[in-house]
């Protein structure tokens, strides 16, 4: 890599205006973390750890020491053909499944699909979740610390959708998975989902991608720059170097900004409208400026709920990878590059999606030779595929039970 630019200082908050500091609170009153990534010497919970080397990454450079931190359910059976992979959304991580607890501040963000008996049967299929690379819940991101010892910060190099997919691959290697029975993902999770059938077909024999696209619209990057906008101009940011503030003065105000912006395209506007419409938040006043509506209080605590679990580096890290995805680069364009996808692949819509459109999931499955598409209801939008589990759970199961038809582990 050419050598980095030299760190910034990080701004004083007490010198800052208070509409400055990024001073978004938890319902007790207590300050955010200035990052909510996972470090070195934090308890472990469920994960594990593969390193996966110096990565050559897509836009030029390189990556050194890293490391993907992933989750896994079930046992690799002897003839090995019975593992899924399943890959989190922009926020998500490994924790799949699983309750609170040391090292996972937050529940399992896919209970309903994996499991013992669930659409996606743990007595059935190793099931492996990594975190994706960039991301902050144990794998190599902006908050981890790189070879002198400090967070990577500002110093870390941009990546893309190829580049996770290069590190996944190896964890793959690692495992001694050699085809994927599955490869399963929705959103972000989706795009590599699709560039693991186009860069790597020997190694996958079927992909689900649900509520995702074969390349990023003039819409989302939109939508996408007004985040990374929100992030990068709170002063606390400070171009990325931030991880040695004290709890109260990182850029949470940022982070909780750029949430509530993702959040609204998240959620259909028919939801909205029905669940708050122009209901007050309690007892507050919104016509003398004083008080806000119950969907702007609905936004705010989406917004400190993000920022007591995740990272402002991150989320800008993956958020750029979304914004340059493309699956046709240097492969003749999006048709020709789903044409040379040689996986079976389900393809799931939600019907009321307004940042993936239903139209987005019919294009990937017209190109894909081997596809379905299934456009599933949901008033709730893009957040259907964490919501409509009675729809989304037999769709899965039905198609993983034709593409690995795998009998029960023994003693299961």
């Amino acid at each position: 890599m050419s050598e980095p630019p030299a760190r910034r200082r990080r701004p004083d908050a007490r010198a800052l205006a208070p509409s400055a500091r990024g001073q978004v609170r938890t319902p007790d009153d207590s300050p955010l973390p200035a990052s909510a990534a996972w470090r070195p010497g934090d308890p472990v919970g469920s994960r594990r750890f593969v390193e996966v080397g110096t990565l050559d990454l897509e836009a030029g450079g390189e990556l050194t020491g890293a490391t993907l931190a992933y989750e896994t359910w079930g046992t690799l059976n002897a003839e090995r053909d019975n593992a899924v992979l399943v890959l989190h959304a922009l926020t998500g991580d490994s924790h799949v499944i699983g309750p609170v607890g040391d090292g996972h501040p937050t529940p399992g963000w896919w209970e309903a699909m994996v499991g013992p008996g669930r659409p996606i049967d743990t007595n059935r299929y190793f099931v492996v979740a990594p975190n994706v690379l960039g991301g902050c819940q144990g794998s190599t991101g902006p908050a981890s610390p790189a070879s002198d010892g400090e967070a990577w910060g500002s110093r870390f190099p941009a990546l893309t959708v190829r580049d996770m997919v290069a590190a996944e691959l190896r964890l793959a290697d690692a495992l001694g998975v050699q085809e994927w029975a599955l490869v399963i993902g929705a959103s972000m999770g989706g795009h590599r989902v699709l560039e693991w059938a186009a860069s790597y077909p020997e190694r996958v024999r079927a992909i689900a991608a649900i509520a995702t696209a074969a390349q990023t619209t003039g819409d989302q990057i939109a939508w996408a720059h007004a985040q990374l906008g929100a992030i990068r101009s709170d002063p606390l940011y400070n171009g990325g170097d931030y991880y040695d503030a004290a709890d109260g003065c990182g850029p949470t105000a940022g982070l909780a900004l750029a949430r509530q912006i993702a959040h609204t395209t998240y959620r259909s506007a028919r939801e909205l409208d029905t669940r708050f419409g122009r209901i007050p938040q309690r007892a507050e006043n919104p016509l003398d400026g004083s008080g806000r509506f119950a969907v702007q209080s609905y936004l705010d605590h989406h917004g400190a709920k993000l920022a007591r679990r995740f990272d402002a580096g991150s989320y800008v890290v993956l958020t750029q990878s979304m914004i340059t995805h493309d699956l046709g680069r240097d492969r003749g364009g999006v048709e020709a590059a789903l044409a040379g996808v040689t996986a079976r692949a389900l393809v799931v819509a939600v019907d009321s999606d307004r940042l993936f459109l239903p139209a987005h999931s019919a294009r990937i499955a017209r190109g894909i030779p081997n596809a379905d598409l299934h456009v599933m209801h949901s008033d709730h939008g893009h957040d259907g595929f964490l919501i409509e589990f009675d729809t989304l759970g037999p769709i899965v199961a039905a198609f993983l039970g034709e593409v690995a038809p795998v009998v029960r582990q023994p003693g299961s």
